[in-house]
């Protein structure tokens, strides 16, 4: 395991930037490249930063420099039977605690486990100006109120460089399962509003050609006991379907030349127009849909539903992944861009084009 603080070499940079008047494109292993609009300026080099700089197991929180790959902090946390609950996307194995918190994204575990702003108690960061700030701490009390460490959780790097990160992390299960039925959307959705009614100790449920996946995630006794309710065909415990899952691995997503969006929607909602190909995840909240459909018109039906709309992943004509903000809120972002970044020198027009 690699240790390396270059927080000094870092901040140079960033002040070179500053002067020069020059914008930055902030890269780990570049496995999110793909989100946002493209990046614009010279690279600065992220994963050499990384390293878990403290973690006390019996306080439930892990502290580690933003560039410290996934899978190093979570064989970690193995060792001591815990893990990161909110199981954040690896995509090839290159996934980073900085890009995991930046991005925002969440697994198939999210709605049982937390999405990282939930779970971030405190970062230091390295705003515009060179300084290096800290926001948090590394225990639940210190995080009372708004707290501006849970900005940087969805903001693709715009406001600043993470350094470090402290997370809640939480005791891994002693017994998971994988129960698959042979099940239509509808009968899905169904079988999923009886199960919310009752105690099932749910970690995933995805909807996918047919088949609905539930996994199951507890003390054994209750996980068998409910494998017995639940009934259907159990996956063997090496089955690597909620991994690809989460990583974009399975067969559905290979389809490069297409428009992937991913719609928030209340499980309930009908099935749009636009969804002719859609895999259902989070219990139905979120929907991973391909189509040729315009960007207008698909925002404009997930508008309709009171949902959300965002371009995951772009054809290669298409523009504008993330949906227009209100004026009030666009107000709000420049404003808090302008406070961490105030020449703009940190990915600009990633998140929305000025």
């Amino acid at each position: 395991m690699t240790d390396r603080d270059l927080t000094g070499s870092l901040r140079e940079q960033v002040l070179a930037a500053a002067e020069g008047g020059t914008s930055l494109r902030l890269r780990g292993h570049d496995s999110k490249a793909f989100l946002g609009n493209p990046g614009n300026g010279p690279t600065l080099e992220l994963s050499g930063h990384r390293g878990i700089v403290n973690y006390e197991p019996t306080e439930l929180v892990v502290t580690a420099r933003a560039g410290t790959p996934l899978t190093e902090i979570e064989a970690a946390l193995a060792e001591n039977g815990q893990m990161l609950s909110f199981e954040p996307p690896h995509f090839a194995g290159q996934g980073t605690l900085g890009g995991a918190v930046a991005s925002g994204l969440a697994g198939p575990a999210r709605p049982w486990g937390g999405a990282p702003r939930d779970l971030v108690l405190g970062v230091r960061l390295l705003d515009g100006r060179g300084q290096v700030l800290r926001f948090g701490g590394e225990v639940m009390k210190n995080v009372a109120g708004y707290d501006v460490s849970r900005l940087m959780a969805g903001a693709l790097g715009t406001l600043g460089i993470l350094l470090e990160i402290s997370l809640k992390v939480l005791p891994a299960p002693t017994g998971t399962a994988t129960q698959v039925l042979e099940l239509s959307r509808d009968a899905a959705m169904t079988k999923l509003r009886e199960l919310a009614r009752q105690p099932a100790p749910l970690s995933g449920a995805c909807h996918l050609d047919g088949r609905l996946y539930l996994r199951l995630a507890g003390a054994e006794a209750s996980v068998s006991a409910w494998q017995q309710r639940i009934g259907g065909e159990t996956l063997a415990p090496n089955n690597t379907f909620w991994q690809r899952l989460r990583d974009h691995e399975l067969d559905f997503f290979d389809r490069p030349d297409t428009s992937l969006w991913r719609l928030s929607l209340a499980p309930a909602t009908p099935r749009l127009a636009c969804e002719n190909e859609v895999l259902l995840d989070w219990g139905g909240a979120q929907r991973w849909v391909f189509t040729d459909a315009p960007a207008g018109q698909v925002r404009q039906w997930v508008a309709e539903e009171d949902g959300h709309a965002e371009l995951f992943r772009r054809a290669p004509n298409e523009t504008a992944p993330f949906q227009v903000l209100d004026p009030a809120l666009l107000t709000l972002h420049r404003r808090l861009k302008e406070r961490f970044d105030p020449a703009g020198i940190f990915n600009p027009g990633r998140l929305f084009h000025d």
